[in-house]
């Protein structure tokens, strides 16, 4: 259930990224131009590059991860070899650790231990599951689907009204969208709803403002 929930907090997190950063994008163009065909290809550029930089960098930063949880499993494999009864004794103390009882926690240990005792110290002692080591193909892709998901709201939202309408339909679509995503957020976080959702629609109206601000003055120019 934890490996669910921090999958989809990352994916509404990606989502939210691609609102924001091609959000900001798309209107900064369209101050400084009318032309849909260069708002549409400037905001095309910038979802293919974020979401690629997205998959690119999430790819790096979990096989780190997972070649952190592999050493540190391989490491854990050779003491179970080289000293089988410290490490039994380092397991009853942990479970102790955990509220059991010196005599219950020496069972638990000693049980844990002749069923997998790799599983066991994997499990208790360095908090992974060998069964679900990090992927990093499935976070490169996840992080790739969920921002271009979250860009193509702001990039469709400027291309498909008339010029007069473009800016107004795609903040309010892109408001909309991030109160959307602070909500999901802090229930997937246990945190206060109304401060995830001011903090994350401000963070999206000054990014737009700024844009468009600098974009007006760079096409009036």
């Amino acid at each position: 259930m934890s490996t669910r929930l921090n999958w989809l907090r990352a994916g509404v997190l990606g989502a939210n990224d691609g609102i924001i950063s091609t959000a900001g994008l798309v209107v900064g163009v369209a101050g400084a131009t009318t032309s849909r065909s260069a708002i549409l290809a400037a905001g095309v550029a910038g979802l293919l590059a974020g979401a690629l930089s997205m998959a690119a960098g999430e790819y790096v930063s979990v096989s780190s991860q997972r070649d952190s949880e592999r050493a540190a499993l391989e490491l854990e494999r050779r003491e179970l070899a080289d000293q089988p009864e410290a490490e039994l004794a380092e397991l009853a103390g942990l479970l102790v650790a955990r509220g059991l009882s010196e005599d219950v926690a020496r069972e638990a240990a000693e049980q844990l231990t002749a069923r997998d005792a790799l599983r066991a110290h994997a499990r208790v002692e360095l908090g992974i599951n060998p069964d679900e080591l990090a992927n990093p193909w499935h976070a490169a892709l996840a992080s790739l689907v969920a921002f271009t998901a979250g860009a193509l709201l702001p990039l469709l939202a400027i291309v498909l009204p008339d010029a007069g309408w473009r800016v107004p339909v795609t903040v309010g679509a892109v408001l909309g969208a991030l109160t959307l995503c602070g909500w999901v957020s802090a229930r997937l976080g246990a945190s206060p709803v109304p401060r995830a959702v001011a903090r994350n629609v401000a963070g999206g109206a000054l990014a737009m403002a700024v844009t468009y601000v600098v974009g007006t003055w760079l096409g009036s120019t």
